[in-house]
């Protein structure tokens, strides 16, 4: 275990030592992990952590705690086309590389494909279909929506993987610009399915293996597809040798371990 927490400060930039640079040093870091949060909530790798800087705002929460000058290197990096930004953890932002986009792209045309079939969701995401990628300013004024009945729709369809919101810059007459969301399906985003096998399994592995070890109990609360998991799932993935206990209660993959 000495030697996995070791493994783990360096390789997860734990230490002011290993702090983020630059954008490129970042970029770096989400392609050596695999994936990334944005804020530091669990086991898994996280990018304001590895800044290692003081907050925007000291003693404040929210955006007030996050990186005083490097925060904006989050959203930058999500704008790089070999990255993929998606809410599925747990309804907020986690980065994907194209290797762990390939693991939850089947899980999130499945849900994609459950919740059109749903009557509270069918009429955003039919709509999306037909009108193609929308602002939320365009879809309020389509589907005749406040901001506040579309913020409750998108929300569930966000944390799923069935829609994706990206930043949109829109320019002005007077030279200026202001940014917005377009929100997406998931097959205009990404409209040809991966080739290699992804799922639950493949993905559970790949993120134990970027936290290089965890609390066992915290795996299921990565990703929102808690009702994927079943209660086996680890214990069926150390039984097959994809991953192991170094000691009761935590996980590593088999290789690590």
């Amino acid at each position: 275990m000495q030697e996995l927490e070791e493994r783990r400060t360096y390789l997860c930039r734990l230490t002011p030592d290993r702090a983020l640079e630059s954008l490129d040093d970042a970029h770096g870091f989400l392609s050596d992990r695999g994936l990334l949060t944005r804020t530091p909530d669990s086991a898994l790798p996280s990018f304001f952590g590895a800044c290692h800087e003081r907050p925007f705002a000291p003693g404040s929460r929210g955006f007030g705690s996050w990186p005083a000058t490097k925060y904006p290197w989050y959203f930058e990096l999500a704008e790089r086309p070999d990255v993929h930004a998606l809410k599925v953890h747990r309804g907020k932002s986690i980065l994907l590389t194209d290797e762990t986009l390939t693991l939850v792209d089947p899980i999130c045309r499945g849900e994609l494909e459950r919740m059109e079939q749903q009557d509270d969701w069918s009429t955003l995401l039919r709509h999306l279909g037909d009108a193609g990628p929308s602002t939320p300013e365009e879809l309020q004024t389509e589907l005749g929506l406040k901001a506040k009945d579309l913020k409750q729709l998108r929300y569930p369809l966000e944390r799923c993987g069935a829609i994706v919101s990206r930043t949109l810059r829109i320019d002005l007459p007077d030279g200026g610009h202001r940014h917005t969301s377009e929100l997406l399906r998931y097959d205009q985003a990404y409209p040809e399915r991966r080739r290699v096998a992804g799922g639950i399994d493949e993905l559970v592995v790949a993120a134990v293996g970027a936290a290089v070890f965890a609390p066992e109990r915290e795996v299921r609360k990565w990703f929102s597809w808690t009702w994927l998991f079943p209660d086996d799932l680890v214990d069926r993935l150390v039984s097959d040798g994809r991953l192991a206990r170094p000691e009761p209660g935590w996980v590593a993959t088999a290789t690590s371990a």
